[in-house]
């Protein structure tokens, strides 16, 4: 199942993706007890999923009328995470290319909610920063608790998988040791379109993504690309922190952004680059650049 969240008269609505078209969930359930915002969802887990998709089916075989998405204000698909956290250096070939040694053990900072954007949805550059990259990355949206669960289970505690670009102000990031700053401006984690169930991803670690502004290709990877892979990563931050339904994990970028090239090739994004990320199986996300 796709998910979806749109604005409607500033307040959120979730939305089921479909072929035809995208079905509201308060319509669809006239009324019915059931999930009404994506993170009812994600806490009922297949019981949620299964209700919303009964209700979707009957509106579809009723010919209930159906939303244009391209008509809709997407938010983020995820749109109150109790926590952001992010995965750094974990693509091999990322790694390599900004001359960093291969990580022991997984690099773990954090993000919040201001950083959230929807598709569609226009960033800002900071006025402080002068140079803003980005970052194709997959995120894990927890579906379970988590805590002290072994690799092999792991994964059983995802709902599911979205696109996100991480953006960094490499300028801020590098300041001091601690990259909190340079991750954490205002809208600086595009997230979705969709929310897509992990049984319609499946090996979340056998996936294209890509970057691509101003219709070029900058980032053209393999989630296989992945040092710690998404069990391992799941798994190894329950050892020190609870995970919690709607917590996402950004699992980290691969080789291709402007960090990486020399000094003398380095062209940061500015007003008016526009920003794709696209996945395997989670569809893209599209955003503009603007000067603050």
């Amino acid at each position: 199942m796709k998910l979806l969240t749109y604005l409607d008269n500033g307040n959120y609505r979730l939305g089921v993706k479909t072929e035809r078209g995208v079905v509201d969930a308060a319509a669809a359930l006239n009324e019915e007890p059931g999930p009404l915002g994506v993170h009812d969802v994600i806490k009922g887990g297949e019981e949620a999923v299964a209700k919303l998709q009964a209700a979707a089916d009957r509106a579809l075989a009723a010919g209930a009328p159906l939303l244009d998405e391209a008509s809709l204000t997407l938010a983020p698909c995820v749109t109150h995470p109790n926590k952001i956290i992010c995965v750094g250096l974990n693509y091999r070939k990322h790694a390599e290319e900004t001359n960093a040694p291969i990580p022991e053990y997984p690099i773990l900072f954090n993000k919040f909610n201001n950083t959230l954007a929807g598709h569609g949805e226009d960033i800002p550059l900071p006025r402080m920063s002068q140079k803003v990259d980005y970052e194709a990355e997959l995120a894990i949206v927890i579906g379970k608790q988590a805590k002290y669960v072994d690799k092999a289970s792991a994964l059983e505690h995802v709902f599911g998988y979205c696109n996100v670009n991480d953006l960094s102000a490499r300028d801020l990031q590098m300041r001091t040791q601690q990259w909190l700053l340079g991750k954490t401006c205002d809208k600086f984690s595009p997230l979705g379109p969709y929310l897509v169930t992990a049984d319609e991803v499946g090996n979340p670690n056998d996936l294209d993504i890509k970057c691509i502004v101003n219709g070029e290709v900058r980032q053209h990877s393999h989630t296989s690309d992945m040092i710690f892979y998404c069990d391992e990563i799941v798994s190894y931050i329950s050892q020190h922190m609870t995970l919690v339904p709607g917590d996402l994990i950004l699992t980290g970028t691969p080789a291709g952004v402007v960090l990486g090239y020399p000094p003398e090739k380095q062209v940061y994004l500015k007003d008016g680059d526009v920003v794709t990320i696209e996945i395997e199986k989670l569809g893209s996300i599209t955003n503009r650049m603007v000067k603050e």
